[in-house]
């Protein structure tokens, strides 16, 4: 009998001149911080501190690359690095140390670019919501992660951009325009993306963080239409720390009565002082784009246990389960939603962890040959790769599966020996 191969080649990126990010090296793939990769089921990017390459699996042609306008006087550069999928519609989002998000197209193209916060931007996560009872249509948030706050992007708001700028794009207009057009004035092309931001240093900074859905309002508060998200963090001075993230920057009375008369009283000052004064108006400058306001984040719980530093999270697709790293070589599997680590393993310095789904359940030979898999015929599995062991372990719900690669760490450098040019 045939032996049975389940995997199939994505693409092939050997005949490509890769040099401009290390191609070449020893581990380069592996073993460069300053590397960021996102891989698209279509494209791969590459990125350094200044520049990204694309390539487009099944294309002959070079690959794209994009030199965002980054500042100098702020030694600005690129830190996140993640592929925005909406359905038929792929873009390359790209965050910056001064907390620019910038979205380009696979042809290079600037679609927008807008400041989030004024801090370097770790991380974009992409999470797939379902919609409730009265929805029967899901979308996707994206999530910027800061040392010390979370942004949270509505998909449909980035959809609709994409949707207008491609349509702008059909119609030859922003092709003609785009050439002519100025890098300072490519952000305001389109209305500014809408957003939440919040602060989530109580525990102190955070090297990464993660949305993982929406949670019920707290005791006593009165019931609004306003959403209350979940938010889960790491670092080093607590493992695990949880928020409860609110759409309202102020929920009390006081808050909002201040927020009324405040601003009004000093427009009132204002307008008499001129009238008193007569002061001439100086010339109008354009003003420079800031940071929303924080909305309100109340703290959950937290673990610490010094001097246990959390390192690097995983987040599955639902959000509803977490894998944790911490600096004693420690995995924790938490549940997002009771907020209980219900699995923890020992043993695995350096991990790196990944969610993936494994059928286990075949079609029977009495089901027609067109059958399409459901949700229900998978299993949600944890891959744990430990560097230092050599090996990569595979547990799931239902099953456990131990692959002993001893020869993992040689086989990932005939990879990148294949791969350089």
């Amino acid at each position: 009998m045939a032996r049975r191969s389940h995997t199939r080649e994505v693409g092939n990126i050997s005949s490509f001149d890769l040099s401009e990010v290390g191609a070449g090296k020893e581990g380069w793939l592996v073993n460069d911080p300053n590397l960021l990769i996102a891989l698209d089921t279509h494209s791969l990017a590459l990125s350094t501190r200044t520049q990204v390459l694309v390539i487009k699996f099944g294309s002959r042609h070079h690959p794209v690359k994009i030199r965002p306008d980054l500042s100098p006087i702020d030694s600005e550069f690129i830190s996140a690095l993640e592929w925005l999928v909406f359905d038929h519609l792929s873009v390359l989002a790209i965050g910056t140390s001064c907390g620019y998000l910038l979205l380009y197209s696979l042809q290079g193209h600037l679609i927008h670019k807008q400041i989030v916060y004024t801090g370097k931007i770790l991380k974009f996560r992409v999470r797939e919501t379902k919609g409730d009872l009265t929805q029967d249509m899901s979308s996707e948030e994206v999530c910027a992660v800061f040392s010390g706050s979370i942004a949270r992007f509505d998909g449909s708001d980035i959809k609709n951009m994409l949707h207008r700028w491609f349509q702008e794009k059909e119609s030859e207009y922003l092709v003609q325009t785009s050439n002519n057009m100025d890098p300072e004035n490519s952000e305001n092309s389109f209305a500014r993306l809408p957003y939440q931001l919040w602060n989530i240093t109580k525990y102190g900074a955070c090297l990464d963080g993660a949305i993982t859905g929406v949670m019920p309002p707290p005791l006593m508060e009165l019931q609004s239409n306003q959403r209350y998200y979940r938010a889960i963090a790491i670092g080093r001075d607590a493992v695990i720390s949880a928020y409860r993230l609110s759409e309202n920057r102020s929920r009390s009375i006081v808050g909002a009565i201040l927020s009324r008369v405040v601003p009004a009283t000093f427009s009132t000052i204002s307008s008499l002082s001129k009238m008193i004064w007569r002061s001439k108006s100086a010339p109008q400058k354009k003003p420079e784009a800031k940071p929303q306001p924080f909305a309100q984040a109340s703290s959950l719980t937290c673990l610490k246990d010094h001097p246990r530093k959390g390192e690097k999270l995983t987040l599955s697709p639902s959000g509803t389960l977490a894998a944790i790293t911490d600096s004693l070589g420690r995995i924790l599997l938490l549940d997002t939603q009771a907020l209980v680590v219900v699995r923890l393993w020992k043993g695995y310095r350096d991990a790196n962890c990944l969610f993936l789904e494994m059928l286990v359940n075949k079609p029977s030979s009495s089901q027609p040959a067109y059958y399409e898999h459901v949700k229900s015929d998978y299993c949600l599995c944890l891959a744990i790769h430990a560097p230092r062991k050599g090996i990569v372990e595979v547990s799931g719900e239902s099953i456990w599966c131990f692959c002993f690669l001893t020869l993992l760490l040689h086989f990932i450098y005939r990879i990148t020996l294949q791969i350089s040019p």
